[in-house]
This record gives structure tokens, C-alpha cells and sequence, in this order.
């Protein structure tokens, strides 16, 4: 038996879906969820195009589609996997090896893209398993993404690099002109890209530890890491930060900057919140900026990381007034009880104040700090245009910047997330 048998006999959705068996020295496995994505064979080509790593590479695509599916998505998914198969006839001396299945239209409740993603990785487990490659790397990317041509090269020797590490977020940048979408288009992906990346400078800045971008497409992690946090889950939307977020708790996780993901700025209905969805929002609604978060409520946040040292000494007796030190909107987001009752759980289950902040921050983790964001936008805060609060951030920060363009902003803020190690 493999080192995951036991966990896809209980978890995975599909039984073994590739009968051939994998190379012994496969150490990467692609994987791609496929929906209505009939001209896959782009991104196919540019896989074809990159460098060849040092170990086997296997691309595996999952066609699939909700029970409800039109008739336009199920005859573009037929397309799709006969353009697949013709693409693996045209390339058969292609350095990696390609599969596809197909979900059908499930009949699984509630199917999206959380359960085309897991079926991909799952599979790809099962294939280390196989192997008994338990350091096997699945990546995650989408039908409509580019990537750079040292793409899969960067990934094995980093993960070969950093033996300790078990998952990344790999660099990204949607393409912001061009003449594959409409000028709006491109100016809007350029506007919520912003908002992405003034997002994570300001958990930074405020003094959060461990914070990752968490976009499904630009992902990847070691087989068996993927197994102890359970696998993908089953999520219609926003799955990937659901998932990111317990590899992150779990530890050995990094920033993978030294190759770049492309994702398309396209619009899409597929999913209530995500980039396609908030593209389309901004694309209907004649908007000319995307309102983001103010930087007051990143004030608060500092405010709050800034005492942990502090919390970490007061006596349980006295936790309940360390919540009056909290600004407004924190106090509004949380109740005295909770605060109170969280804090002594935390303290009553560690012994130092490492352990004490890292117990604090699996707590107000990202999946917190979001909802936090929305209350206090809702009852404290007024949301700003973001070029303006992204802006006001660098200016904080003391980075130099003489222009109000979004597009210099971004290429700004590009330039500091790459930085990052």
C-alpha cells in the first residue's frame, strides 16, 4: 500500500481514474479543472514551451461540469477533450506526459470548482502514492492561466532547495493591456489586482505573520502535506483560500517568486466571488474604480498585533480588560466574551510567548481578518476608491512613488511582494 491509500479510500471522490501507471521519477503533477474551456490547447502549448525540470512531469485535466450545466458548456467540454486528445497526437514527443478524464455533468450536489480542483489532486496523490513519492509536488493552475517558461523548472528546484517546505503561493501577474479583451476589461483587472496586493501589503504592515496570496491557479504542495490537511475541499468558490489557509496553520509554507503565473482577466459566472466574478461586477455595474479597504482599519489591526507581547503576560484575571484597549472596530467585531474566553484558552494551552502568538494568529488568521474587514466596512469605515488607499499605504510606508496612475501603483506593488523572500 502507498502512503495515501488508506486516506483517498476515505476521501477521494472518484475512484482510480488513470490506468496507466506513473513514471518512477515523476516529481511534479500539474493540475488543471476544466469547465467550458475548449481552447485548453493555448495553455497546453505553453506548457509544451517550458523548460524541462529534472524529474518526470505529468499535466492532469479534469473535464467537468455541474449537474445544471447548458447545453453550450456540455458541448464545449466534448470539444474540449477531443481538442485534448488531438493536441496529444500532434505532440507526442512532449517531455511531459498528459491525461484527462472527464467529471461528466455530476451528479454531485453542489459541484464547482472545489470538487473539480480536488478530484485533479486527489488523482495526483494517488499517482505519488503509487510511486511512494510522498514529497511529490501538485500544482494547481487553471485552463485560462499563462505561465513563464521557467515555470516548472522553478518550482522542482525550490521545493529541491527548500526540503523543509511544504507548500507555496507562486507569483502572479494578470496581463493589464493587449487586444485579447476590451481596454475596460484590462483596466479593471488592473484596479481589483491592486486591491489584492494592497490587501496583503497591509497584514503586513500591520504586523501579521505568515501572509500569503491565496489564488487557486498559482498554488502548489507536496503530496503528503496535501494529505495531512485533509485535501481540497468541496467548496463552490473561494476554495483555494480555504485551503491555503490550513497549509499556511500547518507551517512550511513560502512565497515562490522566481517564475510567474499569468491568469486571464476574463470575466465569469461560474463562481459568486473571485476574480472572473468581481471583474463581471465591475464590468456591469458601468463602475469607474473598485472601492477597497481603508487604511484605517489596517491602523486598527496594527494596533491590535502590536500588544500581542503584551497579552501574552497579562493574568487571566485581567484578560477581560485588555479588550478596552482594543480600538472601535475591533471591539464592535468582537464580543468581550469572546475575546475574553479565546485569550484564556490560548494562554491556558501554551507555555511561551512564541507558542502563545502562534496560537493567537491560527486564531485571528486571514479567514478572521476578512470578515473583520466587511463588519467594520459596514458600520465603521467608508471603502476607498483603491488607487487612492493603495496610494496613502506607500506613502506610509515611505516608498516613493510620483504618480496617482493605478497602473504605476500596481507595477509598484509588484515590484515589493516579488521582493519578498
Amino acid at each position: 500500500m502507498g502512503f495515501a491509500s488508506e486516506w483517498l479510500e476515505k476521501n477521494a471522490l472518484f475512484p482510480q481514474l488513470i490506468v496507466e501507471a506513473p513514471e518512477r521519477q515523476t516529481g511534479i503533477i500539474v493540475t488543471i479543472p476544466a469547465c467550458d474551456e475548449p481552447d485548453i490547447t493555448d495553455l497546453l502549448d505553453c506548457l509544451a514551451d517550458c523548460y524541462k525540470p529534472e524529474c518526470e512531469t505529468e499535466i492532469l485535466i479534469v473535464v467537468n461540469a455541474p449537474a445544471d450545466a447548458t447545453e453550450n458548456t456540455i458541448v464545449n467540454n466534448k470539444l474540449t477533450i477531443k481538442n485534448i486528445e488531438s493536441w496529444k497526437k500532434l505532440n507526442r514527443d512532449c517531455f511531459f506526459r498528459l491525461f484527462s478524464f472527464t467529471a461528466g455533468s455530476t451528479s454531485f450536489t453542489k459541484w464547482g470548482v472545489g470538487m473539480a480542483r480536488k478530484s485533479a489532486m486527489d488523482e495526483a496523490v494517488r499517482r505519488f502514492s503509487l510511486i511512494d513519492n510522498p514529497s511529490g509536488i501538485i500544482v494547481s493552475l487553471d485552463a485560462d492561466c499563462r505561465v513563464e517558461k521557467n515555470y516548472l523548472i522553478s518550482i522542482f528546484k525550490e521545493f529541491s532547495e527548500k526540503k523543509e517546505m511544504k507548500a507555496c503561493s507562486i507569483y502572479f501577474e494578470h496581463p493589464l493591456s493587449g487586444s485579447g479583451f476590451a481596454p475596460d476589461i484590462y483596466r479593471f483587472i488592473t484596479l481589483y489586482e491592486l486591491h489584492l496586493r494592497y490587501f496583503i501589503l497591509g497584514l503586513k504592515h500591520s504586523g501579521f505573520p505568515d501572509v500569503f496570496q491565496t489564488v487557486g491557479s498559482c498554488m502548489a504542495v507536496k503530496a503528503l502535506p496535501y494529505v495531512r490537511a485533509g485535501g481540497m475541499n468541496r467548496r463552490q468558490a473561494g476554495e483555494d483560500f480555504y485551503f491555503i489557509q490550513k497549509l499556511v496553520t500547518a507551517g512550511g509554507y513560502f512565497d515562490l517568486n522566481s517564475t510567474t503565473v499569468y491568469p486571464s482577466p476574463r470575466v465569469s459566472t461560474r463562481v459568486p466571488f473571485g476574480t472572473g466574478a468581481s471583474i463581471g461586477k465591475l464590468a456591469g455595474g458601468n463602475m469607474q474604480t473598485f472601492l477597497s479597504y481603508n487604511i484605517r482599519a489596517f491602523a486598527e489591526l496594527k494596533l491590535m498585533t502590536s500588544i500581542t507581547g503584551d497579552l501574552f503576560k497579562v493574568e487571566i484575571s485581567e484578560i477581560a480588560d485588555s479588550y478596552f484597549s482594543l480600538p472601535e472596530g475591533l471591539r464592535s467585531y468582537l464580543s468581550l466574551q469572546e475575546w475574553s474566553e479565546k485569550l484564556v484558552e490560548i494562554k491556558s494551552n501554551t507555555s511561551g510567548i512564541q507558542s502563545f502568538t502562534k496560537r493567537f494568529f491560527a486564531w485571528f488568521n486571514m479567514f478572521r481578518t476578512v470578515k473583520y474587514m466587511n463588519h467594520v466596512h459596514g458600520t465603521l469605515f467608508e471603502k476607498i476608491p483603491v488607487e487612492i488607499s493603495s496610494a496613502k499605504m506607500l506613502e506610509f510606508l515611505g516608498e516613493e512613488l510620483n504618480s496617482s496612475d493605478a497602473i504605476d501603483i500596481l507595477l509598484k506593488y509588484r515590484q515589493l511582494e516579488k521582493k519578498r523572500v
